[in-house]
């Protein structure tokens, strides 16, 4: 969690519970409360002027939601969408604003936590400028394993479809299942009943 669930509620939030396919806020939508997921997950996507979607992470539980665009004066660039039934915390603008300025140390820690999101944002970016579908893909596997604490070969269960990685890296479904089976023949990921460990 990067703020503790008790100290969210000492400041008047609340719980909201989302069904799949729930939206919670819109490209163009202001900020004004900041949302951290309890359970489940939630994607983050862009839809292209042809349509298609382009999704830019999928956060899961402990972590918050679009919290940086709370310190500026600037709309959504993207939609949040839950992936899965999800809880989630939800805190006013003014009130986390309070939390903030009476709590300096979890301020300190947000602050590194979007430093460390901001880092691997640089990397995604990166990766996915390569021509290579292994170096996108691996560059997806290991920004989300970042925020498991055991970094040990085949430990993380990579939390996307195949479909999923092909959003995250603009890659078409086909290459991505040719690069996964790829990276198994070189020891690099490990699939068991379809699911990838990396």
């Amino acid at each position: 969690m990067i703020i503790p669930e008790e100290l969210l509620l000492s400041y008047n939030a609340h719980i909201e519970h989302y069904d799949a396919g729930d939206i919670i806020f819109r490209e163009g939508d202001n900020p004004k409360y900041y949302y951290q997921i309890i359970s489940g997950r939630i994607k983050l996507n862009h839809y292209n002027e042809e349509g298609k979607e382009l999704i830019l992470a999928i956060l899961h539980r402990g972590l918050s939601v679009c919290e940086l665009l709370l310190f500026i004066d600037k709309t959504y660039p993207v939609n949040a969408i839950v992936f899965e039934p999800s809880e989630v915390i939800k805190l006013s603008k003014a009130n986390f604003e309070k939390l903030l300025d009476a709590h300096p140390k979890v301020s300190r820690d947000l602050n590194v936590f979007l430093s460390e999101r901001l880092y691997y944002k640089f990397i995604m970016l990166e990766n996915n400028a390569s021509l290579h579908p292994e170096v996108r893909i691996k560059g997806v596997f290991d920004y989300h394993k970042s925020f498991c604490p055991d970094q040990n070969l085949y430990c993380f269960e990579i939390p996307l479809t195949r479909q999923q990685l092909a959003s995250l890296t603009g890659l078409r479904v086909e290459t991505v299942i040719r690069t996964i089976k790829k990276l198994e023949k070189q020891g690099e990921v490990k699939i068991i009943q379809g699911k990838i460990f990396y």
